[in-house]
């Protein structure tokens, strides 16, 4: 980017680009979930542990049968009470319930699922979630392309509007 402005004159630092980013990527992630096209009425749903800042974090994941991200949650804990707190996040960002949930075995799933979304379907069966599984690869190259997140907050910043491009 810094050679590009500079072949036209304009002499940027990387660190002015990098601010620019920082400032702009919220509202462009924005532009894009807006744009992006109703997902499936199958949701996968999915958790991985990073390490960040070097204690162990959960990565949460929502994707639909096409493998479009819904969105991601950075928590430190793996209880019911975030698997509430990320179908809420879910539900109010899609605006409509899945008419099928597929998850691993973990049992917050399962108590959020009959608090929140009973009149959904719930597999829990193995292989069936490979499509979330799937998903994190691409955010552990880039994970470590950046030599590990170093906050839960630089984590969900970056992931939340990465995961949309």
């Amino acid at each position: 980017m810094e050679l590009i402005l500079a072949e036209r004159g304009i002499g940027v630092t990387h660190e002015s680009i990098r601010q620019w980013c920082r400032k702009f990527r919220a509202d462009f992630a924005r532009t894009l979930r807006q744009r992006r096209p109703k997902p499936g009425d199958t949701w996968h749903l999915d958790e991985v542990s990073p390490k960040i800042g070097g204690q162990l974090h959960y990565l949460w994941r929502a994707v639909d049968q096409h493998g479009a991200v819904l969105d991601i949650l950075v928590q430190d804990r793996r209880t019911a009470t975030v698997a509430k707190r990320f179908f809420k996040r879910l539900l109010v960002d899609m605006k409509y319930k899945p008419k099928r949930l597929v998850t691993d075995g973990l049992r917050s799933y399962g108590v959020a699922h009959r608090e929140m979304l009973l009149e959904v379907k719930h597999r829990t069966r193995r292989y069936l979630n490979n499509r979330a599984e799937n998903s994190h690869r691409p955010t552990g190259r880039r994970e470590r392309q950046m030599q590990r997140f170093k906050s839960t907050d630089q984590a969900q910043r970056f992931l939340s509007s990465h995961s949309m491009i």
